[in-house]
């Protein structure tokens, strides 16, 4: 007898990853890679072959198709979208995590570095979602995940731009959930805490800001990268079928101090 499928599994599925080729986005991959999904992993330097992702998401036994986007160029995401509805088999999860980050007081916060962190991490992920998702609507199904932050709910330090993306992408999470909801499609976000990738390597170097995250984090540790996959397991999954405009902290317990 065929034991019955798990909440949690999602064999048959296609998921796409952006900013897979490293830190969050990788490990999110290998988590849904070991669920039972296949795999188009995405980033703006990913190897079209040998990559870190392709060996996990392979060694799982799930396919993994690399592709490569700058999500600074809103052409370049365009041509993702085209390229992605053109596939062999339509997209079923969308996990938005691609991103960006410059650290400057906002005084010294450029024109430049405004621009694109939000076109990176908000004005791209839209362009890429409202794509995808339009395919989703007409198939009356779909997951879309965004990866929030700490900084959707508060102001940070030296990051101005980053803050106002990720309180963006808060919104954008509530707005497409209010709209696609009752057609089939889930959309909602992780919000990571503090967790040891190459954009919080600047914190993790200075002494006295690390020593004071530490001090507010309950949970004693810095995340790993691979504390965030199992909560994109769940909302990639049948068992958040009606989790709708969610925005889940994984964070050690950061927020409710």
């Amino acid at each position: 007898m065929t034991p019955p499928r798990t909440p949690f599994d999602l064999s048959g599925k296609l998921a796409v990853v952006t900013g897979a080729r490293r830190g969050i986005g990788l490990a999110v991959a290998e988590a849904l890679a070991a669920a039972g999904a296949d795999i188009v992993a995405v980033s703006a330097r990913l190897e079209a072959d040998g990559s870190e992702v392709e060996k996990r998401v392979t060694a799982l036994g799930r396919s993994c198709t690399a592709l490569r986007a700058d999500f600074a160029d809103r052409a370049a995401v365009a041509r993702l979208a085209d390229t992605l509805g053109e596939l062999d088999r339509p997209v079923d999860i969308l996990v938005n995590n691609a991103g960006t980050i410059a650290r400057t007081p906002a005084a010294e916060h450029t024109d430049s570095d405004w621009d694109h962190v939000l076109t990176v991490n908000l004005t791209s992920q839209f362009t890429l979602t409202r794509e995808v998702g339009r395919r989703m609507l007409a198939r009356g199904q779909g997951k879309v995940v965004f990866t929030a932050s700490l900084l959707s709910f508060q102001g940070g330090i030296n990051v101005p731009g980053y803050t106002a993306a990720k309180s963006g992408l808060a919104g954008l999470t509530r707005a497409l959930a209010n709209e696609w909801a009752g057609r089939g499609v889930n959309v909602n976000a992780i919000v990571p805490g503090y967790v040891a990738t190459d954009n919080t390597q600047a914190l993790r170097d200075d002494p006295d800001r690390c020593a004071a995250i530490l001090d507010r984090i309950p949970a004693g540790r810095w995340a790993g990268p691979e504390d965030i996959g199992g909560t994109a397991v769940f909302l990639a999954s049948p068992a958040s079928d009606y989790v709708h405009g969610a925005l889940i902290p994984v964070d050690g317990g950061w927020l409710g101090r």
